[in-house]
């Protein structure tokens, strides 16, 4: 079999990489298969083994394969996730769900049979500019970030960070070094503050060294980063940036009358 050429030309490893991707994706191999051995591959496409390993290695780097020492190389078993990132009201009188509750995810977690754990953090920091804007406060004034990292049956999953004004969160739960109980959602409306609209910004971007190290990917794996911005009548009220490993997360959004139908966590 020879390597499709496609549109302009590429390095032989390359297309060979292409044409592996396809393949994986069309379901010719299944989540936690092993895929054919060098020798076969060097033979079924007619190319040299090291095309073959460099092909494998582009793989590897986008988290698709896994090498296992003494085995072969593997289809990375790691199901995509699906999180609901914007839920539209079923019931009369129910609000949509634009503020992603935390009990969002557990929901989730629970309907797919998979554990969550999250580990948190609070700290406060001078806002990173666009953080800053988006909150309407002056270039590197304070901001209280409330961090959530989540994992699924031990593997890490998603990165949360809500960030407040320091004047909003003073004196507050917000301020407290532990999870809210009921989540921040509960605690913003105990003080009037409850989100009623939000708008989403979605972005793809390399990780930095930290968050691959944390997120276990490989080199060629990007980040669906989502940030949410919110408000109540009165303004911004927070800014919450989630980052996903692209390879393991789907963001979902229910849109008017039409949204697809079927369960829902």
């Amino acid at each position: 079999m020879t390597i499709p050429r496609g549109g302009a030309p590429a390095p032989k490893y390359q297309r060979l990489a292409a044409d592996l991707r396809r393949r994986i994706e069309a379901g010719e191999w299944q989540g936690g298969a092993q895929l054919p051995v060098e020798g076969d591959l060097e033979q079924h496409y007619g190319v040299a083994r090291n095309t073959v390993r460099l092909a494998v290695d582009v793989l590897v780097n986008e988290g698709r394969l896994v090498r296992m020492q003494g085995k072969g190389t593997y289809l990375k078993q790691q199901p995509v996730f699906d999180h609901r990132a914007y839920l539209a009201a079923r019931l009369p009188g129910q609000r949509d769900a634009l503020a992603a509750p935390s009990e969002v995810y557990t929901r989730e977690a629970r309907t797919a049979g998979r554990r969550l754990t999250v580990d948190f953090d609070m700290l406060v920091v001078r806002a990173r500019p666009d953080v800053a804007q988006r909150l309407g406060l002056p270039p590197d004034d304070a901001v209280v970030v409330r961090r959530q990292l989540r994992l699924l049956d031990r593997e890490p999953y998603s990165i949360e960070e809500s960030h407040y004004r320091a004047g909003l969160a003073a004196g507050t739960p917000l301020m407290d070094p532990e999870p809210a109980p009921g989540g921040d959602e509960q605690v913003l409306a105990a003080m009037g503050r409850s989100e009623t609209s939000a708008v989403d910004h979605l972005a793809a971007r390399m990780p930095g060294p930290e968050e691959a190290a944390w997120f276990e990917i490989g080199p060629g794996v990007p980040l669906l980063v989502q940030t949410r911005v919110t408000h109540d009548r009165r303004g911004p009220v927070r800014v919450i940036e989630t980052r996903y490993a692209a390879d393991r997360c789907r963001l979902v959004y229910e849109v008017g009358e039409g949204r697809e139908p079927g369960p829902r966590p």
